[in-house]
């Protein structure tokens, strides 16, 4: 039985504004197989759960979008947060995309310039009118590239169509002198019309003054321009200068790449923690005994978990989402690729086991989101600070990396006293397979059978020995 969506109100009236800084670079290929494989079954773990148009109400709420880049690895305020996750969904997807029945189009430069070609072949596989869907994606363009003035050049274009004919646009400007960018929202679902108040949201910080004629409000500026020969240019003047902005929610994203405890609400990442901590080794007892799934893994989930679960209002603090699988830049801390490895697996054998009628591992999976929640208002103080010392001293351990190389921190984590020590490794060789720990070479790793002593844990990684940084209430 599906649950019931909590966007399905929120997204058709969902605005608001985000300032993103305008960054550079490519997704290393380490990281993008990994936002490849998480974002496809986080995908099909929502479709599971609650259908295939909620994949497309999420990707039209753009701090949930935000949210979705930053677990899985990419910088947590970051303008290529939307090139990436559109990316990795478009190559991600494709596979299982006519068993899903979501296709995505469309991408960054001449890509985008694809889309219409892309959705017309989509439409021929699916029997709808692709051909509807390229003068949509045409017009969803030229909306927020001359309707919208705001400073932002178009230059990034990704259109999610599903078989039954309904769709997502996530399409982002760039403003180069200001360097930000801002991201444009689009969802079918209750759209009315293409030229009144379409968008399902816009982020980004005003660099301008914008002139929005796709504004309801601004239904007599769209009437006084078509009578622009029949009367005064007055008129049109007139209209512009009554146009009123309404107030919305803003989130912004400051320039600093670090996460700083004013970037999180403090209260929810703790909850999550505690929720691993607590709930971890009553509801994955099965999947705790798999080698190589430990506390780690299970705090991993506890993120991914409200990414799949959370409601509108849990995704106003992005950077939180960081701290499941760290960040390519090296902020919060490295992204464990063990870690990363495990959570993925885990999650791809909950959603099997789902598809087969068995939804006790993907049940395990929500029941972290409804006790984080749960937890919120127990917060006894977390030190942001410790955590953060505690995962980038550990980063060793669970194979860390950044663009810069691999982690290097010989700092030990802090772990709790009754922890047992790890074995000493000698000098050059590579640290076992462990509970979220460093693995051997897939070619040296047995698939079935008793573990070699090569594959005994380096360090007991066990649920009820996740050392949290809490401070007494």
């Amino acid at each position: 039985m599906r649950g019931v969506s909590p966007y399905t109100r929120e997204v058709g009236r969902a605005t608001g504004t985000a300032d993103l800084p305008l960054h550079g670079g490519r997704v290393p290929a380490w990281l993008g197989i990994r936002m490849q494989r998480l974002g496809r079954v986080v995908v099909e773990a929502i479709v599971l759960e609650y259908g295939r148009d909620e994949v497309l109400r999420r990707l039209a709420h753009p701090f949930w979008f935000q949210s979705f880049g930053a677990v899985m690895g990419m910088d947590w305020h970051s303008s290529g947060i939307t090139t990436s996750v559109v990316g990795a969904l478009k190559r991600g997807l494709a596979p299982v995309a006519s068993e899903l029945g979501l296709w995505v189009c469309g991408g960054r430069g001449k890509q985008s310039r694809k889309t219409p070609a892309e959705l017309v072949a989509v439409g021929e596989r699916t029997g709808q009118d692709g051909e509807a869907w390229a003068r949509t994606s045409r017009l969803v363009a030229k909306v927020d590239s001359a309707a919208v003035q705001d400073g932002f050049d178009l230059y990034l274009h990704g259109m999610v169509v599903a078989a039954d004919g309904r769709w997502a646009v996530v399409q982002q400007g760039m403003n180069g002198a200001s360097r930000r960018a801002r991201r444009y929202h689009w969802l079918s679902e209750g759209l009315r019309s293409f030229i009144e108040a379409p968008h399902a949201a816009i982020d980004g910080e005003p660099a301008a003054e914008i002139l929005n004629l796709t504004d309801r409000r601004a239904a007599r500026s769209r009437d006084a321009q078509l009578d622009l020969v029949r009367g005064p240019v007055s008129r049109v003047l007139e209209t512009l200068r009554r146009r009123r902005e309404r107030p919305q929610p803003s989130l912004v994203l400051p320039h600093h790449h670090d996460v700083r405890p004013s970037d999180v609400v403090l209260r929810r990442l703790e909850a999550t923690l505690r929720a691993a901590q607590e709930r971890g080794p009553r509801d994955f007892a099965e999947l705790l005994a798999l080698p190589g799934v430990g506390a780690r893994t299970v705090a991993a989930l506890a993120h991914v978990s409200t990414v799949i679960h959370g409601a509108p209002h849990r995704f106003s603090d992005p950077a939180r989402y960081s701290m499941a699988l760290g960040g390519k830049d090296g902020h919060p801390f490295p992204v464990p690729l063990t870690v990363y490895d495990r959570t993925i697996t885990t999650l791809r054998r909950a959603v099997d086991r789902a598809r087969l009628g068995q939804r006790d591992h993907l049940s395990a999976v929500r029941a972290l989101d409804r006790q984080a929640r749960m937890l919120e208002s127990a917060s006894q103080g977390l030190s942001f600070a410790a955590f953060l010392a505690r995962e980038r001293a550990q980063s060793p351990r669970y194979a860390g990396r950044t663009v810069f190389g691999p982690a290097t921190t010989a700092e030990e984590p802090l772990v709790s006293s009754t922890q047992p020590k790890r074995r000493s490794i000698p000098a050059g060789e590579q640290p076992s397979q462990g509970r979220d720990g460093p693995r051997a070479s897939g070619r040296h790793r047995r698939r079935t059978g008793t573990p070699s002593r090569k594959q005994e844990p380096a360090v007991d990684d066990s649920p009820t020995q996740l050392a949290l940084p809490f401070r007494p209430g």
